[in-house]
């Protein structure tokens, strides 16, 4: 017996897991309150651990939670109006009130669009431009990829009431400037889309590329900023840009398990053991650039996702197309002018044409100061002179590089580099 209610407890903690976040979005439609939600979701789940035991698991488990949580939330309303008998209270349980009568009788009738609907919803929420792009990458976390505030804190290696505070901030903000939860009008809906694109992507480069911790790639967050890329393909069907998204994250993804050796030191690309690369991944992001590239006017997603199937189709290294990944560089550029694409199309260039080449528009590049204080630049620099013989130069770039570095795998490799360049070189001290 007592095996048998772990077993079921365990099937209704799955359940849980596998549904909250599409009910907690239908939740927030019903009730207009984030913090409420939560609050009446995890009083719902209480219960069903107490009462499906025992007298057996709904018909629509799904739809019984919603309407337990909202019975819950009206509940709550009605004590907190009993008590402070408070205006706003009034017009709280009004709101819920309405809500539950426009929502079916039965949510175990919810079409798939309806689901959807409900997650867009929160997603345009989440990603409204009048919260700061912080607010926006920890309230993502929390509410569309079910993150607990203390699994956000140290995603981000911020304290768990720093975190809570910032979270706190944005729902007052939401709450107090009235920022609606609906699908964005079709005038408003291209910028709120970059918004969404830009957190999803800000939540995939932290966990592909850590910028703390002593991990290089945090396996989680990456996979969860794939899932949420996978949502928004299924919510924005007819747009280019998410699928542009997703591939580019697929490619970068589908390298993670090469990218460190065991040590948990970084592996460049060129040093890979290809073998180890996704290839489901791999074949997935190849169609999905295809398909993007293929109606054309690719953005600069589209653009980066096609970098990465160049080199995801290259058998070895030395196979490696440069000379079309270089022109990708310039064509992102002219479409996103940034020094970082700069740097990495001098990169391309140094590989396709030599390293004078590339090194010509790194040093302009140092020239100009748009970098300075990104350890890139001069880690790219030390390479291009290290290939050219340079030994005493490219060890003045590495450790000019070290200078600037924080991650710890990082560090260690600069100081391996510099170390072959110049080997009277002293270990350099930990951050």
């Amino acid at each position: 017996m007592q095996e048998e209610t772990q077993t079921q407890t365990q099937t209704i903690e799955q359940l849980f897991r596998d549904e909250r976040r599409s009910i907690l979005a239908t939740l927030i439609r019903l009730i207009g309150d984030f913090d409420r939600a939560e609050d009446a979701l995890a009083a719902a789940w209480e219960a069903a651990l107490v009462q499906w035991p025992r007298e057996g698991r709904p018909v629509n488990p799904r739809a019984w939670l919603i309407r337990a949580a909202r019975n819950k939330a009206v509940d709550d309303i009605r004590r907190r109006m009993v008590a402070e008998r408070g205006r706003e209270e009034l017009e709280q349980e009004a709101a819920v009130h309405d809500s539950a009568a426009v929502a079916a009788p039965d949510e175990a009738e919810e079409s798939p669009a309806i689901l959807l609907d409900d997650q867009l919803r929160l997603i345009f929420t989440c990603c409204h431009p009048a919260l700061a792009v912080e607010a926006q990458v920890a309230l993502t976390l929390r509410t569309l990829a079910g993150l607990s505030t203390e699994e956000i804190a140290r995603a981000f290696l911020l304290p768990a009431p720093t975190m809570a505070q910032r979270l706190v901030r944005a729902k007052h903000k939401i709450r107090e400037a009235g920022i609606p939860y609906r699908i964005p009008d079709e005038a408003d809906r291209q910028e709120r889309t970059d918004a969404v694109l830009t957190v999803i992507y800000l939540v995939f480069n932290e966990g592909y590329a850590a910028t703390s911790g002593q991990a290089l790639v945090r396996h989680d967050l990456a996979a969860e900023a794939i899932r949420l890329g996978r949502l928004l393909c299924d919510l924005l069907p007819e747009q280019p840009a998410p699928r542009g998204l997703l591939a580019l994250m697929l490619l970068h993804d589908s390298r993670r398990d090469a990218r460190a050796d065991a040590a948990g030191d970084l592996v460049l690309l060129e040093d890979q053991d290809r073998a180890r690369w996704d290839q489901n991944e791999i074949r997935e992001g190849l169609l999905l650039v295809d398909l993007v590239l293929r109606q054309g006017a690719p953005d600069s997603y589209a653009l980066q996702a096609a970098i990465a199937a160049v080199h995801a189709q290259a058998a070895r290294a030395a196979d490696t197309d440069w000379r079309q990944i270089a022109a990708l560089y310039a064509r992102l550029y002219e479409l996103h002018p940034s020094p970082v694409v700069m740097l990495n199309h001098a990169v391309a260039v140094a590989m396709a044409d030599g390293p004078a080449a590339g090194l010509a528009i790194l040093d302009r590049l140092a020239a100009s100061g748009v970098l300075a204080g990104y350890h890139l630049l001069p880690a790219a620099r030390a390479d291009l002179l290290r290939r050219q013989g340079r030994a005493a130069d490219a060890a003045a770039a590495y450790r000019e590089a070290l200078a600037l570095v924080s991650h710890p795998a990082e560090r260690r490799f600069l100081q391996r580099r510099l170390a072959e360049v110049d080997p009277t070189a002293a270990p350099l001290s930990p951050v």
